[in-house]
Formats: C-alpha cells, structure tokens, sequence
C-alpha cells in the first residue's frame, strides 16, 4: 500500500504542476495580447506582466516535466504587432 500511495502522491504532485504551468501560460498569453492590442493602438506598453509570470513559469521548469518559457521584450512585441 506504501507504493501505491507514494505513486499517487507523485501522480498529484506532476498533475499540480502541470496545472499551475497551464494558468500561467494562460496568462502569459493574455498580458501578451494586452500589449499587442495596445501597440496596434499606438499606446505605450510594456513587458513587465509577461516577464513576472514568464519567470513563474521557469522556475516551475526547473522542477521538470514543464516546458521554459522566453522572456518578452518591447521589440518582439513591436514585431509581431506589426505583422
């Protein structure tokens, strides 16, 4: 029985991290589309929500099974925004 119940809390915990990974991301993409809108618009706008939930998101990946994320710069906005 201590196998099965040291599995499962292995199991809960990779499903956790998993889950934490998948809301960041989430939100990831929504501070990305924020500053995309509001470089269409020609407002100002900056990276700095990206890049905090960004680094949320690896230092989860430093735990494993989750994949890193790369920082955002104003440029890279500009860029796509621009497509």
């Amino acid at each position: 029985m201590s196998v099965h119940k040291a599995i499962s809390e292995h199991v809960n915990k990779q499903n956790k991290k998993i889950n934490d990974f998948l809301s960041l991301d989430h939100l990831r993409e929504l501070y990305i589309e924020e500053a995309v809108t509001s470089c269409k618009a020609g407002q100002t706008f900056t990276t700095e929500k990206i890049n905090r939930v960004t680094n949320q998101i690896n230092d989860l990946a430093r735990q494993g099974i989750i994949p890193t994320r790369k920082l955002v710069t104003v440029e890279m906005v500009r860029e796509y925004a621009l497509k």
